[in-house]
């Protein structure tokens, strides 16, 4: 296995997990159509998941979650704080895209410094 096959993963996998959080955004979030059927039968589980992600948003869970990953992951030496920063930087994805653009700003862009440090 190359040495290199790791990052280049991470840059495939990137562009697709955020692609997956806009289309997240915009096609189940704020699309009327959702909105519409959550107000008539809010037992579905669509709505109850769509509640739930609502209620994550308000209170920054994923940004608190990427924030935390990576300052952890500036800390902890070799893979595993690699391995963390990756978790930061997919965590932070979709904070971005989801609202929460304070918190998981700086968690990715500590996340990727943490990914470019020299060993």
């Amino acid at each position: 296995m190359s040495r290199r096959l790791p990052l280049i993963l991470l840059l495939v996998v990137l562009p697709l997990w955020l692609a997956a959080s806009y289309g997240l955004r915009y096609g189940f979030m704020e699309d009327a159509r959702w909105v519409g059927v959550c107000v008539d039968e809010a037992s579905r589980w669509e709505c109850s998941l769509r509640s739930n992600l609502g209620w994550m948003i308000h209170f920054k869970v994923l940004g608190w979650s990427a924030l935390g990953a990576a300052l952890l992951a500036f800390v902890v030496p070799g893979r595993a704080g690699w391995g963390l920063a990756v978790l930061a930087v997919l965590a932070g994805i979709p904070a971005l895209a989801l609202y929460n653009t304070t918190l998981a700003v700086f968690a990715v862009v500590i996340a990727a410094l943490r990914l470019v440090r020299a060993k």
